[in-house]
């Protein structure tokens, strides 16, 4: 959520930098100073009465007194409703508010991603290659006819070398975030609306989630999880940053969103993924940025794939974020990249969803934290990627050497 007081008295900045992400007719920050200056006119009023009550209960009640209190009595009740309605309203639309982009940030959506680094090369190949699904089947790695069976289309069941190869990824991802001395948190999947609405998923982007009977979403991402971790908390400041990692089953809808193309796991509407969190303070959060962009490109890299980092441009970014750059792998059938890793600097944008604040030693005064987040990493397209960049002429896929302690072989082939 945007500071209400940075938009009245930087109005122009904020739009300019609003319009990056929005178009004109969509946004009114005119219409939310309205309602702001609506709620301060009836707390004025609110004041008022309350002070003329306070004044009339040190007179002697006689019959005109006590019918002038209670009077003002029913006016206070009728605003104090008047000033909640507004300030619901006035919530509302700021909630409805994206984060404003960093200043490095360019206007426009996927088209205006650019590409800051590349990472190895493509492979090449001496034999016709195969997709991920033929392999994946072919191996007996991934079982999507009863994954479907069970749950529907875009679920499926890793059997096999397929779940060894899986967890193996995890095992790589815990091994290495601990390695950096974050903290492992292992959270609830169930959320409330309260922390999807921290997290920013909440008014906009409700659709998208899975709801339970009990009014409890399904985590799309860790980082609902670990974002509201330190929710409604002041923090000391001699202790930040705080480094977290989570696990987590993330699951999404994607109501509509598939492709063609994007056959097997590239998408699906349940996935694993590691996520690292930081809370910091505000000086401190680009730098935390730079960090967490730099795991994740170890991460990938470790595995000996082929990817590239690119910084998206305001309109393909998260709402919530300020900024972002994609890891995104190489699928050698679909001839494109394919994000593994986001991470973004959300500013102090959920931490005043949040109340999330640390007490800065400086000023003695308590401050919104910096939240940022980066996948660390998702696994789902990097075995399809694992598969394809790996794959032998004799159908078998070369296990990478950071997971082969995990997974006990270094070939996967036809049994």
């Amino acid at each position: 959520m945007l500071d209400i007081n940075r938009i009245r008295n930087n109005k122009e900045e904020v739009k300019n930098a609003l319009l990056k992400r929005l178009k004109p007719e969509d946004l009114d920050l005119d219409g939310v100073l309205v309602l702001d200056d609506k709620r301060k006119q009836l707390l004025t009023e609110v004041e008022k009465l309350k002070a003329e009550r306070n004044k009339n209960s040190k007179t002697k009640p006689t019959p005109e007194v006590i019918a002038q209190m209670k009077e003002i009595g029913e006016r206070i009740k009728k605003l104090d409703t008047d000033v909640a309605n507004v300030e619901e309203e006035l919530k509302t639309k700021l909630s409805e508010l994206p984060n404003t982009p960093a200043d490095d940030v360019i206007a426009g959506g996927k088209e205006s991603n650019k590409v800051i680094r590349q990472f190895g090369k493509k492979p090449k190949f001496t034999f016709v290659p195969k997709d991920h699904v033929e392999l994946a089947t072919s191996l007996n790695l991934i079982d999507y006819e009863r994954g479907a069976k069970m749950s529907g289309s875009g679920f499926w069941i890793y059997k096999g070398d397929g779940a060894i190869l899986e967890w193996a990824l995890l095992n790589y991802f815990i091994a290495f975030h601990r390695k950096n001395k974050y903290t492992f948190l292992l959270a609830p999947y169930l959320l409330t609306e309260k922390s999807a609405y921290t997290s920013g998923h909440l008014p906009k982007f409700k659709d998208d989630l899975y709801w339970n009977q009990d009014g409890l979403c399904l985590n799309a991402t860790s980082e609902m999880m670990v974002g509201n971790y330190h929710r409604d908390e002041v923090l000391a400041g001699k202790d930040l940053p705080l480094k977290y990692f989570s696990y987590s089953a993330c699951f999404r809808r994607e109501a509509g969103s598939y492709r063609k193309e994007e056959r097997g796991m590239v998408r699906g509407h349940q996935f694993n993924k590691i996520e690292m969190f930081q809370f910091t303070k505000p000086e401190d959060s680009w730098k935390a940025f730079d960090e967490l962009v730099k795991n994740a490109e170890k991460l990938v890299d470790g595995l000996g794939l082929h990817f590239q980092s690119v910084k998206l441009a305001a309109e393909d970014a998260s709402a919530a974020m300020a900024k972002t750059i994609d890891i995104e792998v190489w699928i050698e059938s679909m001839g494109i990249y394919k994000e593994v890793s986001s991470a973004s600097n959300a500013l102090d944008y959920q931490a005043r969803r949040g109340n999330i604040k640390f007490r800065n030693p400086e000023t003695d005064k308590n401050e919104f934290v910096h939240t940022l987040n980066a996948s660390g990493l998702a696994t789902s397209r990097l075995i399809p990627a694992i598969l394809e960049q790996f794959q032998q002429k004799d159908g078998s896929v070369k296990v990478p050497k950071v997971l082969q302690k995990y997974t006990g072989f270094k070939v996967i082939k036809q049994k």
